[in-house]
């Protein structure tokens, strides 16, 4: 037994290879000259190996699609990036020029009011604190007595008169509106300028207006009548506009009248704004 196994472990590859080449010439010679001996080979063969191609066949059409998909689904995914980033990038655009769009109307805003009272000298200012909420009738301003703003100075939003400067310090100043329960402004009603008090209500401003008390019981006063800052007013400047009347009624004293004054500016949204650094003259009596 140890010699066969040592006589198998012997023999050369060299002639292992060399019988091997002569069984395929062999072969090969009598398929040419016998082709009916190796008739059943083929057969038998064919129907091993042919499906056994054609499996392979699919095998590497399947794979190939497979891989088709794969290279899609990359590209697809190559392309959404692109495309999430180019969309992040048009909406910073537009956020960009939606901002750019609302600066530029403030701005023009401001001009127009600028425009509306050409008779005073005037800075624009931004708010950034207000001390209520609801209402902007008690609020702070990024301006103040480096940019001459002083106590008294009158303050515009909008179409007309928001308050006046209470306070004044070096680049901040705090503004009460003419809304304010301690406000009070003396104004004058229509075309013959009939003197009225305007005076500054939260409660009443939740309704929607302001009342204009101490009217003339003989004042002919109709519904949209301007009323505007009178010249004898003794803290504001004169001619700008308060608001307008939306009601009036007699009072039950029959000698003065009471109006509703719907006020020109929105007082529950306001961001900048336009102060006059004119001043009233002041008299000491």
């Amino acid at each position: 037994m140890k010699l066969e196994m040592k006589a198998k472990k012997d023999i050369s590859p060299k002639y292992l290879l060399i019988v091997l080449s002569l069984v395929c010439v062999a072969l090969v010679i009598v398929s040419a000259f016998f082709p009916n001996i190796l008739k059943p080979v083929r057969e038998i063969t064919g129907i091993v190996i042919t499906p056994l191609q054609e499996g392979v066949s699919d095998l590497g059409h399947f794979v190939e699609e497979q891989m088709q998909v794969f290279g899609d689904i990359k590209e697809l995914k190559e392309e959404n990036e692109e495309l999430s980033k180019t969309v992040d990038d048009l909406n910073n655009e537009l956020s960009r020029r939606e901002a750019e769009l609302v600066e530029l109307q403030t701005l023009r805003d401001m001009y127009y009011l600028d425009e509306l009272y050409p008779d005073y000298e005037k800075t624009a200012a931004r708010v950034f604190s207000v001390n209520s909420s609801g209402w902007f009738n008690d609020f702070y301003i990024d301006k103040g007595l480096n940019d001459g703003i002083y106590e008294g100075c009158n303050v515009l939003c909008d179409d007309g008169l928001l308050g006046i400067v209470i306070e004044t310090y070096g680049d901040y100043s705090r503004v009460r509106a003419i809304i304010d329960d301690r406000a009070s402004v003396t104004g004058e009603i229509g075309s013959s300028g009939y003197i009225c008090n305007v005076e500054g209500s939260l409660q009443t401003m939740n309704e929607g207006y302001l009342i204009a008390s101490n009217i003339d019981k003989n004042a002919l006063i109709s519904e949209g009548d301007k009323v505007v800052t009178s010249s004898v007013s003794d803290r504001y400047l004169y001619g700008i506009t308060i608001g307008y009347v939306t009601s009036v009624e007699q009072d039950s004293n029959n000698l003065t009248q009471t109006a509703h004054i719907t006020p020109t500016v929105n007082f529950t949204d306001i961001k900048d704004v336009m102060v006059i650094l004119d001043r009233k003259q002041e008299v000491d009596y």
